[in-house]
Parts: C-alpha cells; structure tokens; sequence
C-alpha cells in the first residue's frame, strides 16, 4: 500500500475547483495507493531516479512520482491538458 501525498502546486490547483469536481479527482487520486501504475497511466520520464506518471482524469491531467523506497506516490501537478505539461517541475 502506498501513501498518496499532494505538492503544495496539486492542492492549490485542486482547492480552485468546484466542488465536484475536486471530489472526483480526489477519488481517482486515492486509488494510486492501492495500485500506483493502473493500466491507464503513461510513463512520462525519470526524475530524480523516480518515476514520473501521467494519469488521465477526464480533461484534467495529473503528472506524479512513484517514490518505490518510501512507499510514496507524489502528485506533483494537477491542470488542464494544454497546460499541465507546460514547465515539469518535478
């Protein structure tokens, strides 16, 4: 089982949301600690000798790390397609 956390940036963006919304992606987010690589993920790079994911969530993107030694999945940005990938700050 692995630790879902938010970057500072992913929790900002996801406070912005309706209220609905936020909802949804919070659940699909919290589904990453019982399988951090579902089916439906792209492998996007490695940073920082971890993995970097990108997960669909209808016209949201949310890119993250699978930390393997700590147990942690790292969401590391929340947006809109056009612009998640933008800057990779990870």
């Amino acid at each position: 089982m692995f630790c879902v956390e938010l970057s500072q940036h992913a929790q900002r963006f996801l406070n912005k949301l309706d209220a609905h919304i936020k909802l949804r992606i919070e659940e699909r987010l919290k589904r990453l600690g019982e399988n951090p690589v579902p089916s439906d993920v792209k492998f996007i790079c490695r940073a920082d000798g971890d993995k970097v994911f990108r997960y669909r969530i209808g016209d949201y993107r949310a890119l993250y790390k699978v930390k393997e030694t700590d147990k942690i999945v790292l969401i590391a940005k929340i947006d809109k397609r056009p612009r998640v990938y933008g800057r990779l700050d990870l």
